[in-house]
């Protein structure tokens, strides 16, 4: 350990991996140990106090205690935060102190005097900017040089005025450390930023992964839940007419959403579990189960697509799918997957109804869950009447994931 030995880091800065954590201990650089620092600076305090000689209260002793103890004042300040001592206070006291330690070096006649000197330069060179340090390490060599050749002091003869010349050069060592210093806290500073951007996007991840689960959750529950209740509303409204055939039939048409709901529960299951999905078959048993057989048309060279595309894929068809059991029952369902090179392509078109809807709002949530589903993938979903063809006046939902 030199004279150069570092100040302590800032107090209340952030411990590595514990950026902003309440009651985090302060960072400490490598290489930094603030009880060796005290050891050596004490060590220097007390080995003056032996050898600097005259102290006491007769002749120049008076002048010497006075100068040692502002050289002693001025090296024990090295363990001052930094962000505790303004800049300008900083170069005031380090200066004093050089003043101070040159004043000593001629006013002794015997001791270590020219010790506070070096080991303030050291810390110069630490604690303040490279110019000013330079310049004020420039001070102290040209003071401490200039008291033992022009002679000034009784201790002149026991120190060649070299040595007092190069009381300023531990300045580079400062330096060297301060930059050492420097950049491990760039170093730990971009680590606690890569860890807090890790967490952001962890996080990002856990409310998009919530996002999905609550779009998979409407998915099965608020539309399988509505029409179980419109078919047992029909059940108990028809249980006024006496009519027990169609009350037969709506409670068929309840047992028979139960089941789908099962199955649809059992695919959401697999979405959450992102088990791999086989999207022409899910999407071929999905229209069997809801009484569209034989209404999918497949065109380009079928091929397997990511789980994602695949579950989000599904959830659009069913969302589709009820919509067109909802708002035009009896009418014909005609779904078309389509590949290409560049594209997965879903197209789901149904007929005008052919008998009258049952009341029943949905939940408002549809059209924009498939925006939601299909925006995390990287594609567009266009939804809107058809205006043309065999199909006009039915609905069209159209839905093109890239890739």
């Amino acid at each position: 350990m030199s004279a150069t030995e570092s100040a302590p880091p800032p107090e209340g800065t952030p411990s590595p991996g514990k950026a902003g954590v309440p009651g985090a201990a302060p960072r400490r650089v490598p290489g930094q140990d603030p009880r060796v620092r005290w050891v050596l600076t004490l060590a220097v305090v007390v080995v003056g106090a032996l050898t600097i000689r005259p102290m006491g209260f007769s002749g120049r002793g008076p002048a010497v205690t006075a100068l040692f103890v502002v050289s002693s004042l001025a090296l024990l300040a090295r363990a001052l935060p930094e962000n505790a001592v303004s800049p300008r206070l900083t170069l005031l006291w380090l200066t004093l102190g050089i003043v101070a330690a040159a004043g000593l070096i001629g006013a002794s006649s015997s001791g270590t005097s020219y010790l506070f000197a070096y080991f303030l330069a050291g810390h110069i060179g630490y604690r303040l900017d490279t110019r000013p340090a330079l310049v004020l390490a420039g001070l102290c060599s040209l003071l401490c040089g200039g008291v033992l050749y022009l002679r000034l002091g009784p201790g002149h003869h026991l120190l060649p005025w070299a040595l007092g010349l190069a009381a300023g050069t531990p300045v580079l060592i400062g330096i060297i450390n301060r930059g050492q210093r420097r950049a491990v806290e760039a170093v730990i500073a971009a680590a606690e930023s890569a860890e807090r951007a890790a967490r952001a996007e962890a996080r990002t991840a856990v409310l998009t992964e919530r996002g999905r689960i609550a779009r998979d959750v409407h998915d099965v529950l608020a539309h399988s839940l509505a029409g179980i209740n419109m078919q047992l509303e029909l059940a108990d409204a028809l249980l006024d007419t006496g009519d027990l055939e169609k009350v037969r039939e709506a409670n068929n048409k309840a047992h028979g959403l139960v089941k789908e709901s099962l199955k649809q529960a059992q695919w959401t299951v697999h979405a959450l579990r992102e088990d791999a999905l086989p999207l022409l078959e899910s999407l071929t048993a999905m229209l069997e189960s809801s009484g569209h057989r034989d209404a999918l048309t497949v065109t380009g060279a079928v091929r397997e697509v990511p789980s994602p595309v695949t579950q989000n894929l599904l959830r659009i068809a069913q969302e589709a799918l009820t919509n067109a059991a909802r708002h035009a029952p009896g009418g014909e369902v005609g779904v078309e997957l389509a590949f290409t090179a560049s594209s997965t392509t879903l197209r789901i078109r149904n007929r005008p109804a052919t008998r009258e809807a049952t009341a029943g709002a949905g939940s408002g949530m549809g059209l924009i869950g498939m925006r939601e589903r299909v925006a995390l993938l990287g594609g567009t979903v266009t939804a809107g009447p058809v205006t043309e063809g065999p199909d006009r006046g039915g609905w069209q939902v159209e839905a093109v994931i890239p890739g």
